[in-house]
């Protein structure tokens, strides 16, 4: 006895083996857009509601923000979550849009190397932020950092 199967049709395409990566981009969208609700929030709420508002935003601010792990963490998450879902968003916008396949694979090549660029970039500037580093001359140190 076999059974016979609907015949396939744009609306219903024949099923393709392995990963599939457009199901898993609109999962992450989903599921780092709640995140950073989260982040983006708890981010505004302790630099521009808690303590004295936007006034207390400075370098010293900053520097005793990312003088703990907790801060750094948070600010990495929010960093690298923002970043790869506005890039899946560009790239899911390329592809809609884009129907030259030159053009199309050049735009997500470049918002790739956009992405990569300023997430390491804003990673090493959170774990090698040092508001007092050693050796510098005193006059340019912030008034909060021992003078040695």
């Amino acid at each position: 006895m076999t059974t016979i199967e609907a015949p396939r049709t744009p609306s219903r395409p024949a099923r393709k083996k392995g990963v599939n990566w457009e199901k898993w981009g609109w999962i992450y969208m989903r599921a780092s857009g709640l995140v950073l609700i989260i982040l983006i929030f708890g981010h505004l709420f302790v630099n521009l509601v808690m303590g004295e508002g936007v006034k207390q935003i400075d370098f010293a601010f900053i520097g005793g923000k990312y003088a703990t792990p907790f801060w750094q963490v948070w600010d990495l998450l929010m960093l690298w979550l923002a970043m790869i879902h506005g890039g899946n968003g560009m790239r899911t916008l390329v592809n809609d849009y884009s129907h030259n396949r030159v053009v199309n694979r050049i735009l997500k090549g470049a918002i790739l190397a956009a992405v990569v660029v300023l997430v390491v970039l804003g990673t090493l500037v959170i774990f090698t932020f040092e508001p007092c580093p050693a050796g510098a001359p005193a006059d340019l140190l912030p008034s909060f950092c021992p003078v040695k």
